[in-house]
């Protein structure tokens, strides 16, 4: 009797030393946190980041079938603490422009709560007919459900870059950077988004530490070290020069995506050839890597508009760093560099104006804003001039930016368009082609709506940019007549 009483009390022990594993498999333990989610593109490869439950290896799978009846085993890797979870793997030798299918092995277990695989495309091996779309300022405090996801995915965007305050932690503790990249990939519209097409990022001031934050933020390397746990970029500065900054080449474009943050003298010191934004070894890298270009676009990245917007006191913007931005300006000039563009973020609204170049005996540079993703958009456009406005702000919704570059025929074309949070374009596309960026080519006149070149005029006369004085004591834009120089 006392023995039948000690197997049943030994199997019902054995039994209970087993539900913990048999329940960690029905909720799905080993599995992802977040993701998965596809980074830096190429031909022959393509890019995943996943977080992981533990720390444990993590394998990619791929096939070019769906069902996959034919199974390619990737590499694996080893998720650790130091990396919060974070793994990147990367498929190799693979054909240009051709879909693949893939799947997440945890600790040799596939995902059970992501129990069909995902698809990507690998980039085109040559010029091609794509699209890029772009945009900043996610705070997913203000906007949980972020609809503007819906119009990005509509878009059918081979590329996403995002272009700074990515979250908003604004904060110098890792665990609050963590939180809040963890809740952002978790965003039900976005998830389709980050799973299928390749995701590259820069950073500004609320993802790299607090508000205008600068170089002397003491959290810096740290605030680095979880930016790089969470995205899957080419590239992260240099050897010898820690940052966010790399050459992304796709269809015969390449995206030069630039860090603003790390390096960064205080917006306050005197506007001299001494004060950078860059930081003297980023702005090498970025001439040297300009020259070898010879794509027919060059496409320049940054969180902070590059257009000189802000005729008011303070600002964080290239509008306090002119003097670089010359210098950046004159090398492409005499270098005879053609074919360059800008994008930006941060203003928390729409934009498309022009830095009038052709002037000084280079061309027209454009600047296209893409701002906000998930936050309040700012009218701060009735109390800004800038030098030349191509298109008005737009301020009514949160919006996406989309590039668009058909590379194949004779004369390469790029179309930029922003759309609203329905994916309606909220002004005419602006079209440009190699012959529009080189030296001596004058085309702001051309391109901008003719109501922006009434109401500059009317801003270079001394009157408001909109119709109303300016009030007594308001600064005046340092560059109202389009000069940069």
């Amino acid at each position: 009797m006392r023995r039948r009483v000690f197997l049943r009390t030994g199997g019902l022990m054995a039994l209970l030393a087993a539900m913990p594993r048999a329940f960690a498999r029905a909720v799905g333990y080993p599995r992802a946190l977040q993701g998965p989610m596809i980074g830096a593109p190429g031909p022959n490869h393509f890019t995943v980041w996943t977080r992981a439950s533990g720390l444990f290896d993590v394998t990619l799978e791929y096939s070019t079938d769906r069902d996959f009846a034919t199974v390619i085993e990737g590499p694996t890797a080893t998720a650790t603490a130091d990396d919060e979870g974070c793994v990147v793997l990367r498929a190799e030798g693979l054909q240009p422009d051709t879909d693949y299918w893939y799947r997440l092995r945890y600790a040799g277990e596939h995902d059970r709560h992501q129990p069909l695989p995902h698809r990507t495309r690998t980039a085109p091996a040559g010029p091609a007919d794509f699209r890029v779309a772009f945009g900043s300022c996610c705070r997913i405090q203000f906007d949980q459900e972020q609809r503007i996801w819906n119009a990005v995915r509509a878009l059918e965007p081979d590329m996403f870059l995002w272009l700074g305050d990515n979250i908003y932690a604004d904060s110098d503790q890792a665990n609050a950077l963590v939180d809040l990249y963890a809740r952002g990939r978790s965003v039900e519209r976005l998830e389709p988004l980050l799973r299928s097409v390749p995701q590259l990022a820069t950073w500004d001031d609320h993802d790299f530490g607090y508000n205008d934050s600068d170089g002397r933020s003491t959290s810096k390397a740290q605030s680095l070290r979880v930016f790089r746990s969470f995205w899957a970029n080419p590239a992260y500065g240099e050897r010898d020069n820690p940052g966010v900054y790399f050459r992304q080449h796709y269809g015969g474009v390449d995206f030069f995506v630039l860090d603003g943050r790390y390096h960064r003298d205080p917006t306050d010191q005197v506007d001299d050839a001494g004060k950078t934004m860059l930081g003297a070894a980023q702005k090498a890298w970025l001439k040297r890597e300009l020259k070898t270009s010879t794509a027919p676009f060059k496409v320049l990245a940054i969180g902070g508009g590059w257009s000189c917007a802000e005729n008011e006191e303070g600002g964080d913007s290239w509008a306090v760093y002119l003097t670089e931005r010359t210098e950046i300006f004159d090398f492409i000039r005499d270098e005879g560099i053609g074919g360059v563009v800008c994008i930006s973020g941060d203003s928390h609204m729409g934009e498309l104006n022009c830095i009038p170049r052709s002037q000084q005996g280079g061309y027209d540079i454009y600047d296209f804003c893409s701002s906000p993703l998930a936050q309040m958009p700012a009218a701060k456009n009735t109390r800004q001039a800038p030098e030349v406005r191509v298109r008005d702000t737009w301020t009514r919704s949160v919006n996406v930016g989309l590039m668009r570059f058909d590379m194949t025929g004779d004369t390469p074309q790029l179309i930029y368009t922003l759309h609203d949070v329905m994916g309606e374009p909220v002004w005419d596309p602006l079209v440009l082609t190699p012959d529009d960026l080189r030296n001596g080519a004058r085309t702001w006149d051309s391109k901008s709506d003719p109501v922006e070149l009434e109401r500059l005029e009317r801003f270079r006369e001394g009157g408001g940019y909109y119709g109303f004085d300016p009030p007594q004591g308001w600064p005046s834009h340092p560059h109202y007549d389009g000069s940069s120089d």
